[in-house]
């Protein structure tokens, strides 16, 4: 298993602090070269008397706000490399690939960022998703060569692979929980966010069906003088399609970035969410 972190020591009234810093570059396992310029921190300029809520580096909180960007204003594509229909939702598109099958939707998109960032720190204990029908895809039993074999609701695990937790690996289960998981599952498997004033970089609004749909949060500013919060959302879609940053269709002027006193109803341009869908890994 390999380390991506390394240590800092710091002084501050007389204590010794050790902070794992993961080196950014390195942390975006599908990109072949990670350019700072094109991260979401650098990219995405503030509104006026906003900063960003301070993150240490390594975090998956920090992590996501460094996801780098497709240069400029690219199309979102599909899965299949055709343009999305409707290109009227997105401020940015997150440089990731989607993938050549249509499985990288919605909640998938929530699921792959937080399995990326899982692996490459190296915590593959951590990773694991709940399928529909409840039964759980554990990455460290796939490593051991183990493959799921479902047959309706139910699910067995058969040892058919050799062992391997190379990345081309840690891909083929992602599609396979692509499969089998989906907003209703992975509604039920998030934590609920009690409050949503204590939200964080990294939590997702969710709504679970058939369909349903979700939306990660990546960034978050406060106002340096009214504490107002502001927050930046991403999404996949069906079909799957390029993970993107969606813009406020509510505010023109404050897009992309979403208000926190948003109210009962937070309006996306694609899907509106209630104000009790906030939900944690």
């Amino acid at each position: 298993m390999r380390v991506l972190f390394t240590y800092f020591v710091f002084l501050t009234t007389g204590f010794v602090l050790v902070i794992p810093v993961f080196p950014q570059s390195n942390s975006y396992t599908w990109v072949e070269r990670y350019e700072q310029s094109e991260n979401i921190v650098n990219r995405i300029p503030l509104p006026d008397g906003y900063e960003r809520i301070n993150t240490i580096p390594g975090p998956f909180e920090d992590w996501l706000r460094h996801l780098p960007l497709k240069t400029g204003k690219p199309p979102v594509h599909l899965y299949d490399c055709r343009e999305k229909p409707n290109q009227n939702a997105h401020y940015a598109v997150v440089d990731i690939d989607v993938g050549d099958r249509n499985l990288q939707q919605c909640s998938d998109a929530m699921i792959r960022l937080r399995a990326e960032y899982l692996y490459s720190i190296g915590e593959w204990d951590a990773i694991h998703f709940n399928f529909t029908s409840g039964h759980n895809a554990e990455f460290r039993r796939w490593i051991e060569g183990y493959r799921p074999i479902v047959n309706g609701t139910r699910v067995g695990w058969e040892r058919s692979a050799k062992r391997d937790s190379s990345y081309v690996s840690f891909r083929k289960y992602l599609n396979t929980v692509f499969m089998y998981a989906g907003s209703y599952s992975l509604n039920r498997e998030l934590r609920k966010v009690q409050d949503i004033n204590e939200m964080k970089i990294g939590d997702v609004f969710i709504e679970g069906g058939f369909p349903g749909h979700a939306v990660i949060v990546l960034d978050m500013a406060v106002n340096r003088k009214t504490g107002e919060k502001l927050f930046l959302l991403a999404q996949s879609y069906m079909p799957a399609q390029d993970i993107h940053i969606l813009k406020n269709p509510m505010d023109s002027k404050l897009s992309p970035w979403y208000d926190l006193e948003f109210g009962e109803i937070l309006y996306t341009p694609e899907w509106i969410f209630s104000n009790t869908d906030l939900r944690r890994f």
